[in-house]
């Protein structure tokens, strides 16, 4: 297979399997060179892409119109492309198990409509062994097609930062491996003329696969470890932010924040190692003990929400917090595995009315998931007996400020601070209780 057979101006085409965070980004990129069909089963998603709206925000709109992406739902046209990459979501259940519907569909569908001397990539975060053991069989069973011999697979794990319009796509190195060493050669050199990074070839799929899936344990543990020295110090009436403040002074201190870990990626992938680290017969404690304390931290929000609202003099049962930000990160509309609701459940179960504000979720979305009504504006239910900025949203930071946070308050007006953007002292000086992780 040459890689110039894809070269706008040939017939090759590469096809992307799934147009969300991952997909959608990397069909954009590769269009700048090859021929490229992107394929999803969300019809509304598809006519939203053809007019030139990504409702994910990850592309503008000048750069979807400027595209020649062949959008479609319809898989019978995946059989006009030689190369077919699957970057479908890998979640998990409500039992903490991987979820392989979303990628085993894909794969089905892929397999159906397939032709020999495919090549099929899988970008989706998995445990190690899964593309080889899982998708190979489904592919040759609905293909009739030999691997190897009819077919190859490859994997390179998506490295996309959503939100982060710094770290872009072509800017993040690229590890690739592929089930022959020609393979991993054709599936470098595709990626490498677009990623300017580089290209990292692993020595084979198990390899790249356990490398992606480290990637986001190690973060977690990490952020794990901060949140637990979180929870140390506020026993001992300690400010985290000043500890890690001291100890960066260190040049080989890594800078974690604690903070709520929710999302698609850090709060599940561990989930995909610890399930096949059992399967072989291996009880992880360092990665499960880390998840565990990560989950619990909207609890503990909450929990010090209530504290503090106590201490101002409020009856809690009644009482109004404004929550701002249910997004699991900054600068998204993507509220899947957003942990800010387990901050929103705990502190409904005290009889609070809670109040939620984002500007960047979409109502309908956060309706239909958590059957929450957004508030279009913050002042609408005044005024607010504590206000909880759960996340870094670019408007909060640029637009809200102590002051204005009084006109939407009571007296005794409690502020906590997920994400330690408030000067500590000031907001005391300002006649907040304030606290922060």
């Amino acid at each position: 297979m040459n890689i110039k057979d894809f070269e706008k101006g040939n017939k090759e085409k590469i096809a992307v399997i799934g147009l969300g965070y991952v997909g959608l980004p990397l069909a954009v990129l590769l269009d700048e060179k090859f021929n490229v069909i992107g394929f999803d089963i969300n019809s509304k998603r598809i006519e939203e892409l053809k007019k030139g709206y990504d409702r994910t925000r990850e592309v503008e709109k000048e750069k979807l119109e400027k595209s020649s992406i062949q959008f479609t739902d319809n898989p019978e046209e995946i059989s006009e492309a030689k190369v077919i990459i699957v970057t479908v979501p890998t979640p998990i259940d409500q039992h903490n198990i991987p979820d392989l519907r979303p990628i085993k569909s894909a794969t089905k569908t892929v397999g159906k409509f397939m032709k020999k001397g495919s090549i099929v990539v899988y970008e989706s975060t998995v445990y190690p062994g899964l593309t080889e053991e899982e998708c190979v069989p489904i592919l040759e069973k609905e293909s009739k097609l030999k691997w190897k011999k009819d077919f190859n697979v490859g994997y390179s794990p998506e490295r996309v930062n959503p939100g982060d319009k710094l770290h872009t796509i072509d800017k993040i190195k690229k590890v690739v491996a592929g089930d022959t060493p020609e393979t991993a050669e054709f599936l470098s050199q595709l990626y490498g003329s677009v990623i300017t990074a580089g290209i990292h070839k692993a020595p084979d799929i198990k390899t790249a696969e356990a490398a992606k899936v480290i990637e986001n344990t190690q973060r977690d543990l990490n952020i794990a470890l901060m949140n637990e020295l979180s929870m140390i110090f506020n026993k001992m009436g300690i400010d985290t932010k000043s500890v890690l403040e001291a100890a960066s002074t260190k040049w080989n201190f890594l800078r974690f924040e604690p903070g709520l870990v929710g999302g698609h990626c850090i709060g599940v992938d561990p989930y995909y190692l610890t399930f096949k680290a059992q399967a072989i017969g291996y009880h992880p404690e360092i990665i499960l003990a880390g998840r565990r304390i990560n989950d619990y931290m909207g609890k503990f929000v909450a929990e010090n929400t209530v504290k503090k609202l106590i201490k101002a003099g409020k009856a809690v049962k009644g009482s109004k917090v404004l929550i701002l930000g249910l997004t699991f990160k900054e600068n998204i509309s993507d509220i899947r595995n957003t942990k800010v609701i387990d901050v929103y459940n705990e502190l409904k179960e005290y009889g609070i009315d809670v109040f939620v504000h984002d500007p960047f979720a979409y109502p309908d979305e956060v309706k239909k998931e958590y059957g929450i009504e957004l508030l279009d504006n913050i002042e609408k239910e005044t005024p607010y007996d504590a206000i909880i900025v759960a996340v870094k949203h670019k408007p909060f930071v640029e637009e809200l400020d102590f002051q204005e946070y009084k006109k939407i308050m009571g007296e005794n007006p409690v502020l906590i601070d997920i994400k330690g953007l408030y000067n500590k002292e000031k907001a005391k000086k300002e006649g907040f209780l304030y606290w922060r992780l």
